[in-house]
């Protein structure tokens, strides 16, 4: 929907979806950390016959997230500061994800945040985002430098690991866009670390379904929507066989459990389409937020991955309401995105009135530098 179409309620709607995606991402993620390690066995063994069914401590305190949610928050960032550079005729969305991506590179190595790179903008002084949380090696070698990869020459062609598709759920919340062109931006902001198709198009293919439920589609129309786009890119195979999957199991109505999760994920959620398989099902047959994320993390796979993903799609399908209250009173840097994922509504919905050839907000500007 192009913006001055927005009505009151669509902008609600809209808030309330891109909040539920970001916090619900959140809180997967925080969920699936404890165990990430683990397989279903040591998880039974350590949280009891159920699994993990409540939050627990991981880095050293309940509610922390790993490196998918900073990437996924510095994801929304550079896609607010591609709003608001088009201003100066410069139009470029991945160019500025990439500058992002930068921007959470030096989290990773640099102390805390340095007040002279006046061009940072607001998140990349936050505090709490610069700690290491199990980065994954082909992201910090994928910006590692400035150099941005593309679909010509990508950085790690290898790697098909999750990292790339966690991060993605934001190009989906472009609910202005065609889902071809979402689909698009994700796969060129994903080979900026990681090569390999399975992986960019597991990325690209979580963008479009959060895009369709963003939209109010289903879930399982937007899965259906996302296959008929896969099928013309080159590599798709592996992701089409994972989602197919996911539908199947789904509709046979078996009972959801920790054996069927294994089922989707041959290499045990590691590889991207494989976790995306998890997260699918385990959406479509959730009976509530944390039924689905509680089934998304129990397995012997990524289980943060998982949990992200699923947490995604559960928060984009339903809205931030229906997010557990507990978990979210834990969570960390909840202030943090709560206040990005309003800017994002902000700048999707009401840009022009912040910033153009007639307006400037200053402190929007200062928040998002068109530098």
């Amino acid at each position: 929907m192009a913006t001055g179409l927005w009505g009151r309620t669509e902008q609600q709607d809209f808030r309330s979806r891109v909040r539920g995606t970001l916090l619900g991402s959140a809180i997967g993620d925080a969920l699936g950390a404890p165990v990430i390690a683990l397989s279903l066995d040591d998880i039974r063994s350590a949280h009891g016959p159920a699994g993990l069914t409540e939050p627990a401590p991981a880095y050293g305190r309940t509610g922390t997230v790993t490196s998918g949610t900073q990437l996924t928050l510095f994801t929304v960032d550079g896609l607010i500061r591609a709003h608001v550079r088009r201003d100066a005729g410069a139009w470029h969305p991945p160019t500025d994800v990439h500058r992002a991506y930068l921007r959470w590179a030096a989290t990773q190595h640099d102390w805390g945040p340095d007040e002279r790179r006046e061009d940072d903008g607001w998140l990349a002084r936050q505090e709490w985002l610069y700690a290491r949380r199990d980065p994954d090696r082909t992201c910090m070698t994928g910006f590692a430098d400035t150099t941005r990869g593309t679909l010509d020459r990508p950085k790690n062609p290898t790697a098909r690991d999750t990292a790339a598709t966690t991060r993605s759920a934001p190009f989906g919340l472009l609910v202005g866009w065609e889902p071809a062109l979402v689909l698009q931006l994700a796969v060129e902001c994903a080979v900026q670390s990681h090569g390999h198709p399975t992986a960019y198009l597991s990325a690209a293919a979580l963008a479009v379904i959060v895009h369709g439920l963003t939209r109010g589609d289903t879930l399982d129309t937007a899965a259906q929507r996302t296959l008929g786009l896969l099928g013309s890119r080159s590599g798709h195979q592996p992701v089409t066989d994972a989602l197919q999957r996911a539908l199947t199991t789904a509709a046979s109505r078996a009972t959801p459990s920790p054996e069927t999760v294994a089922s989707l994920s041959p290499g045990e959620g590691s590889d991207a389409e494989d976790a995306l398989a998890v997260a699918v099902y385990c959406a479509l047959v959730a009976e509530d937020v944390p039924h689905g994320l509680r089934l998304a993390v129990n397995h012997g796979g990524d289980s943060s991955a998982t949990g992200t993903l699923c947490g995604a799609l559960l928060g984009a399908l339903h809205g931030e309401t229906a997010l557990p209250a507990a978990w979210l009173a834990d969570l960390e840097g909840r202030a943090t995105v709560l206040e990005l994922a309003d800017d994002f509504a902000l700048e999707m919905t009401q840009g022009p009135t912040l910033h153009g050839p007639a307006v400037s907000a200053p402190a929007w500007l200062a928040r998002y530098p068109r530098a």
